[in-house]
């Protein structure tokens, strides 16, 4: 809860009367964030409405349906879309990796839902370190300074988007789950594990770095200020590739 709460009095993610849209996949992540943003809708000195929507792929061995009666349990209106995002992409992919493929096209799905149902605010899943991956990735491959941002506006202007989970660790997202039971629901998408991923070999890098210096993900975080923030949010910028560095791995988050 605290750096939740840092993170969202550093770059202003909550405003009153805001109808926020959590994209829940199922994952540590997604769950975590909604028992967070919970908490703060009771306790939080300003109001906002919360909902969350899961983007089910249809990909066999993968379903997030159980997730039904748990955000039931929770109070919280729920909206469950299904795509067969494997046929779509059969159909249309062109020269990209399913991944990428399935990724935008979960976002869009999210935001359809966001207009269809009129929520201003979509709440995204992704934390430090992937952060911190995207960064590292984006250097090395592209040969470009960029990662996610912590609150930024679409370009199409009528939603924002919000990660409360940037000051957060992976650890302490996949602690919390376990310790309060958190139902996740595994990723076996047989697309996104065919083959080693750049993601999983960044994370590992930095892991393994950090075991060297403790104070690793203090100093990146210190490092990605400038691109973290962005006053894109307010309405007074406009991103000329909207989240351009989100690779596929990051979507897991928004499913």
């Amino acid at each position: 809860m605290k750096p939740v709460g840092r993170a969202m009095a550093q770059f202003g993610m909550l405003r009153d009367g805001d109808r926020v849209l959590l994209g829940l996949s199922g994952g540590k992540d997604s769950l975590a964030l909604l028992v967070i943003l919970k908490h703060l809708q009771r306790h939080a000195p300003i109001k906002f409405e919360l909902a969350a929507c899961t983007i089910d792929p249809e990909i066999p061995g993968f379903d997030p349906s159980p997730l039904k009666e748990w955000v039931a349990k929770l109070g919280v209106p729920y909206f469950y879309e299904a795509e067969d995002l494997v046929a779509l992409a059969n159909q249309h992919m062109k020269g990209d990796s399913f991944c990428s493929f399935c990724a935008r096209q979960k976002r869009g799905k999210l935001y359809t839902v966001c207009r269809r149902e009129g929520y201003n605010v979509l709440a995204l899943a992704q934390h430090l370190d992937d952060l911190a991956e995207s960064f590292i990735m984006s250097a090395f491959n592209a040969g470009q300074l960029r990662t996610m941002k912590a609150h930024y506006l679409n370009d199409d202007g009528d939603i924002r988007i919000i990660r409360p989970l940037v000051r957060v660790r992976e650890n302490q997202t996949r602690d919390f789950a376990k310790a309060a039971n958190l139902p996740v629901i595994p990723d076996n998408c047989p697309a996104c594990y065919a083959k080693p991923q750049a993601r999983a070999e960044t994370k590992a890098l930095l892991l393994e770095q950090e075991k060297k210096n403790k104070h690793l993900y203090a100093n990146l975080w210190t490092a990605m200020q400038p691109l973290i923030a962005d006053d894109n949010h307010a309405g007074l910028a406009h991103l000329t590739a909207e989240d351009s560095v989100d690779d596929a791995a990051t979507e897991e988050k928004i499913g």
